[in-house]
C-alpha cells in the first residue's frame, strides 16, 4: 500500500486548525515496513507560538510509553525470566496480598477485602488487573482523599501501591498496569528501567530522543504543553512529565515523531530493525493476538476533567486489548482493519500498528485535557487519507 498519493486531507486540515487557534502545533506522520511515507508539521512548538512545530520537536509521549514497556518486558519473557501468567507476588511483594476496595462505610472509608486470585503479567499489560488510574476512577480518588495517600503526580513508589477495584481477570479498567511492568522490569533486571529501555530497546533502535524526562540539550525542541478551557480557547500549562522515585513505564517518556516512528516501523517489521531483532516474530504475533476475548474495553469515564475528557478507547467500535493496546474486533470506517491496534498519551498523541496491510502512523500535539476533539478529528483524517478513504 502507497500512502503517499493519498495524505492531502490531514495537511489541509492541520493547518486550517492551527489557523483558527484551535490547536497551537500538530505533527503527523505514516510509515509501511520499510520507509516514511509521509511526515508533516504544523504549527508551533512553543507558548510564544513563534517556534515551528517539527518532526523532531521532543515531546510528552505520556502513556505511548506503554508500548515500549510492553515490549521491554517482553523480552525478559523471551528469556524466560517471567512468564505471562506468573503470580508476581514472589518478585514484587506488593502483589503477595493484594486487597480489593469493596466500597466506602457509613463513616465514608474504604473497606477492603482480600482479592480473589493473583495477579499476573498479561493481567499488567491487558487492565485487567484490577487495578485502577485516579484520572479515570472517581473510587480511587475518593480512597486517596480519605486515606491521605499520594497521588500519582507525586512520583512516590507510595502513589502506585492502592488496592484493585475488581479482582484479576473480571474486568478491564486502564490502569497503573505499565507502570508496575517498569517495576517488574527492574526487580528481574536489576537496572533502571530507563538503562534497560536504553540498552534494550530504544538503543539498538535508535531512539536517540526518547528518554525519561527532557535532557537539557533538547530545551530548545522541547514543546510547551497547551490547556483548553470550556470555552475552547488555549493557554500555556507548566504541565511536565518527571521522573520521581520510580520511572513511570506506563507514562514517562519524552520524545520525537521521528524516533516513535522508527519503534512502530520495527513492528511492522516483526521485531526487527536494520538487522537487529528487538522481538522475535513469533513474541510480535503474540504481542498482537487479542488478550481477553471475554471482556469488553470500555469508555473511560474521566475523574479529572482538566487532564482528561471522557473517552471511548476504541471510537465506539468492538475493541478488546492485546499485549501493547487497544485492539479493533471490526473494521474502523476510517479504513483500519479488525486486528489493528494502538493507543494513546496523556497530551494528545495517538497512534495505530495494522499488521495486515503493512501501515502505522501517529498524530502528536501537546494540548490537554485528553481525548480532544480537534485532534481526534485530525487523528482520524490521516487514518483517513493513509487508506485512501478521502475526507470524511
Amino acid at each position: 500500500m502507497d500512502a503517499r498519493t493519498h495524505l492531502s486531507s490531514f495537511a489541509e486540515a492541520a493547518e486550517a486548525a492551527v489557523d483558527s487557534g484551535a490547536l497551537a502545533g500538530i505533527v503527523g506522520t505514516v510509515t509501511t515496513p520499510r520507509e516514511t511515507v509521509f511526515e508533516s508539521a504544523h504549527g508551533w512548538r512553543d507558548h510564544g507560538r513563534s517556534l515551528p512545530m517539527a518532526a523532531d520537536s521532543v515531546l510528552a509521549l505520556a502513556s505511548m510509553t506503554k508500548a515500549v514497556t510492553a515490549v521491554g518486558v517482553l523480552q525478559l519473557v523471551e528469556r524466560g525470566l517471567v512468564g505471562l501468567d506468573d503470580p508476581l507476588g514472589a518478585i514484587l511483594p506488593f502483589f503477595a496480598a493484594p486487597q480489593v476496595l469493596d466500597g466506602f462505610g457509613a463513616d465514608g472509608m474504604p473497606l477492603l477485602r482480600p482479592a480473589r486470585g493473583t495477579v499476573t503479567l498479561r493481567h499488567l499489560l491487558t487492565h485487567s488487573s484490577g487495578l485502577a488510574n485516579e484520572t479515570w476512577s472517581a473510587d480511587l480518588v475518593r480512597f486517596k482523599e480519605k486515606t491521605g495517600a499520594p497521588t500519582l503526580a507525586t512520583r512516590t513508589n507510595a502513589s502506585l501501591e492502592v488496592p484493585l477495584l475488581f479482582d484479576p481477570g473480571a474486568h478491564w479498567q486502564y490502569s497503573l498496569g505499565l507502570e508496575w511492568t517498569g517495576k517488574l522490569i527492574e526487580a528481574l533486571t536489576g537496572q533502571t528501567l530507563g538503562a534497560y529501555l536504553a540498552e534494550h530497546v530504544t538503543g539498538p533502535l535508535g531512539m536517540v530522543d526518547t528518554q525519561f524526562g527532557p535532557l537539557p540539550h533538547q530545551q530548545d525542541r522541547l514543546a510547551g504543553v497547551f490547556q483548553r478551557e470550556d470555552d475552547g480557547t488555549l493557554h500555556a500549562t507548566d504541565f511536565a512529565l518527571l521522573p520521581g522515585e520510580f520511572e513511570s513505564g506506563g507514562g514517562g517518556l519524552y520524545g520525537t515523531a521521528q524516533d516513535y516512528l522508527v519503534f512502530l516501523r520495527m513492528l511492522l517489521n516483526r521485531g526487527r530493525h536494520d538487522g537487529i531483532e528487538i522481538l522475535r516474530p513469533g513474541t510480535i504475533d503474540l504481542m498482537e493476538t487479542e488478550q481477553i476475548p471475554a471482556i469488553a474495553v470500555t469508555r473511560m469515564a474521566t475523574a479529572m476533567p482538566h487532564r482528561s475528557n471522557d473517552f471511548e478507547p476504541s471510537a465506539g467500535l468492538e475493541a478488546g486489548w492485546n499485549l501493547g493496546g487497544v485492539l479493533l474486533r471490526e473494521p474502523s470506517p476510517n479504513g483500519r482493519p479488525a486486528g489493528s491496534w494502538g493507543w494513546g498519551g496523556l497530551a494528545n498523541c495517538y497512534f495505530w500498528v495494522d499488521g495486515v496491510n503493512g501501515l502505522a502512523g501517529m498524530v502528536l500535539s501537546q494540548v490537554l485535557p485528553f481525548g480532544d476533539g480537534e485532534v481526534l478529528r485530525l487523528f482520524a483524517a490521516l487514518e483517513r487519507d493513509a487508506y485512501g478513504k478521502g475526507p470524511a
